[in-house]
């Protein structure tokens, strides 16, 4: 059982208050008190409850991050960048899951009230004003790959329209003229955001966009197998496309092996170019052309900004910024059929 602030107290011979304000630094103490307190406090194996302390202080020493997932390769790095910024800070992070849908996002905001100074959220397939409902005004919130307009919060995003500009565009200078597009869901704001990128680019240089040409998924393996095996199918036809762009590696990589399935090989027969670059993508059989998005800089900056919030001491104006990112050119699109 763990000691408690009453028993170092009685240890030591003060009041419960005299221990918190030793043990805090609130308030004014005698030096001979303090050496017995955290004597007594040190013998006994005393451990203040952050929890108590923050509601005491008024902060926790922690910020909240919500995340569609936390496992894949993605999330992690995206992790890694805040957690580094944290330390740095002397704070640490509290990580909660949404599963990707409004309700569990509502009540994974809504946990974290109490326990943390402010939230890191990454809500991409949740409506915006589901994530505004469930937020409250006085705590400082960083909104990643979000819509930056009707709200009043931060918003950090990579370039996720640029980036598939600059894959698309590679695919174009090789040569072809008949690309498609592996897309996520339609609810999710950076998979319309790549889409609508894939069909400007296309139309910028007089290329076909054909509504079959749209093969949609989830970003997940799983459904770029589904994916690539429809590519595979219009890949046989007369007119079928000789590249695709996949909104997500993970995509990616599900069709290259339905294609193989199909008897289909890449960049051989259909050359391919992606986004995320996750730390396998230069690994995988073939290494993958990807858009690197700096996931490990989106996460520590957008934790910077909210010690900026934290900081402050009157209210700013919310800030949005798109960070860039660059194309790494790999054996996927090498093809220039």
């Amino acid at each position: 059982m763990s000691v408690t602030i009453k028993q170092v107290a009685l240890e030591a011979g003060v009041s419960i208050s005299t221990v918190s304000r030793v043990l805090n630094s609130s308030g004014p103490a005698a030096k001979a008190t303090c050496d017995t307190v955290r004597g007594v406090a040190e013998r006994l194996g005393y451990v203040p409850n952050a929890t108590a302390q923050g509601l005491v202080r008024s902060r926790t020493d922690a910020i909240g991050v919500v995340l569609p997932f936390l496992t894949g390769e993605f999330y992690p790095e995206l992790v890694r960048g805040l957690d580094l910024a944290a330390q740095a800070s002397d704070r640490h992070l509290v990580l909660l899951s949404s599963h990707n849908t409004p309700a569990d996002t509502e009540h994974a905001l809504r946990a974290m009230y109490g326990r943390v100074d402010g939230l890191v959220v990454m809500a991409p397939a949740v409506p915006l004003d589901s994530v505004a409902a469930a937020l409250t005004p006085d705590l400082p919130v960083v909104l990643l790959n979000a819509p930056a307009e009707g709200h009043a919060f931060d918003v950090l995003s990579t370039d996720a329209y640029g980036g598939t500009r600059l894959a698309v565009k590679h695919l174009i200078d090789l040569g072809h003229r008949r690309i498609a597009c592996l897309a996520g869901e339609e609810s999710n704001h950076d998979a319309e955001l790549r889409l609508t990128a894939w069909r400007n680019v296309l139309t910028e240089h007089g290329l076909p966009s054909p509504e079959d040409f749209v093969l949609r998924g989830d970003f997940s393996r799983e459904s770029g197998v589904e994916v690539g095996s429809r590519l595979a199918e219009l890949v046989f036809t007369p007119d079928g496309p000789t590249a695709a762009f996949a909104s997500s590696d993970y995509m990616a990589m599900g069709a290259i092996l339905a294609l193989a399935k199909a008897g289909l090989t890449v960049p051989e027969d259909i050359a391919l170019a992606s986004f995320d670059d996750i730390p396998s993508a230069a690994y995988f059989n073939p290494p993958l052309t990807t858009v690197h998005p700096y996931t490990q800089d989106l996460g520590s900056l957008a934790a910077e900004w909210l010690f900026d919030r934290l900081a402050a001491e009157v209210p700013a104006p919310p800030r949005q910024q798109v960070l860039p990112v660059r194309l790494e050119v790999r054996v996927s699109s090498g093809s220039s059929r």
